[in-house]
């Protein structure tokens, strides 16, 4: 959980320190969203096989269209959120992406079965509601003058689209596990996020190459502030940051489910926009105040959510528990 929270809001901050800093190759932006998957290979590698991990292996007939599926809406998913970063301000950004928590109860419910009680629906109405306020405020909120003109509204449909999209894929990855893998080890957490992470950068490869923003990337690089250390210093860090929260946060999907694992992404949501103020001068206004509120009302009804289905999981365990022992004392008795 740890991890996740802060590879997303480094991750999220590097990415605008790259826009800002004199970088405009959307698609490099998307190639460190999943470039640092090589990094991954070297974790598996140094990573000793569990008992489990030796036990029959899901066919390659399964996995490979699967690799490809996810890695392909996570390549195209990457490049969505590559654009939104750069029409919006990182705190608007930070604030609407968090809907992705909602577009999340959605698909856990139609994919991964899972439960839509009265507390996630007022999570769902609540984060819409903070996104629309976003969307409807004034486009024009004077918090950095590096921003491209005219697109607050395209990069407004950006993020909510990519949101989805990511939605779509955590609960894709939670079923792949369920059905397909069958078992939960970090090993497996690794070849998954590895295979579709190569997809994903190749995608992002081909288009960089395809758009011809290959050959702005000397020119880029070397107008860009402080030099090209500080370039190749602010890929890399972004890099390692995605990759790092995508582990973690599979990981949570394995042990928990996609909707936790989105749950505690969205504790970073107030953290974003604090640090954008602070870092880069993003203005903290009346409206960016309240859909921030009501996105951390919407985040603690899941966390109240989970502490009433722990509770009840707890009962029931206990009131097993006590229905044994009695039968066992009726037993002993007779």
């Amino acid at each position: 959980m740890l991890i996740v929270l802060c590879g997303q809001t480094i991750a999220t901050l590097l990415g605008r320190l790259y826009y800002n800093s004199g970088g405009n190759s959307k698609w490099m932006a998307t190639i460190t969203q999943s470039g640092g998957s090589p990094l991954i290979a070297i974790i598996l590698l140094l990573t000793p096989p569990e008992s489990s991990d030796t036990g029959p292996q899901p066919p390659a007939s399964k996995m490979v269209p699967i690799y490809l599926g996810i890695g392909v809406l996570l390549g195209f998913d990457n490049l969505m959120y590559s654009y939104a970063l750069l029409y919006l301000p990182v705190s608007t950004f930070a604030l609407v992406a968090a809907t992705q928590l909602g577009f999340n109860s959605i698909t856990s419910r139609l994919i991964n079965k899972q439960r839509f009680t009265a507390l996630i629906a007022n999570s769902v109405v609540v984060l819409t509601f903070s996104a629309t306020l976003l969307g409807v405020g004034s486009s024009d909120d004077g918090t950095s003058t590096d921003l491209p003109k005219g697109k607050y509204t395209l990069g407004f449909i950006l993020t909510l689209s990519a949101s989805a999209v990511f939605a779509l894929i955590l609960s894709l990855f939670e079923l792949t596990f369920q059905k397909v893998v069958r078992t939960r080890t970090f090993r497996w957490v690794l070849r998954v996020q590895l295979c579709t992470n190569l997809v994903a950068s190749t995608v992002s490869v081909c288009g960089l190459f395809a758009s011809g923003e290959w050959r702005t990337i000397p020119v880029e690089m070397a107008a860009f502030k402080d030099g090209r250390a500080r370039y190749v210093a602010t890929l890399v860090g972004t890099a390692v940051s995605w990759q790092a929260m995508s582990v973690a946060s599979l990981r949570l999907i394995t042990r928990v489910s996609s909707l936790f694992a989105n749950v505690t992404g969205t504790v970073s949501l107030p953290l974003v926009p604090v640090f954008a103020v602070i870092l880069f001068g993003d203005k903290m206004t009346g409206i960016k105040a309240v859909a921030m509120l009501m996105a951390v009302w919407g985040f603690l009804s899941y966390v109240y959510q989970h502490y009433l289905d722990g509770r009840r999981a707890v009962m029931g365990k206990e009131g097993v528990a006590c229905a044994v022992r009695g039968g066992g004392e009726a037993v002993l008795h007779a």
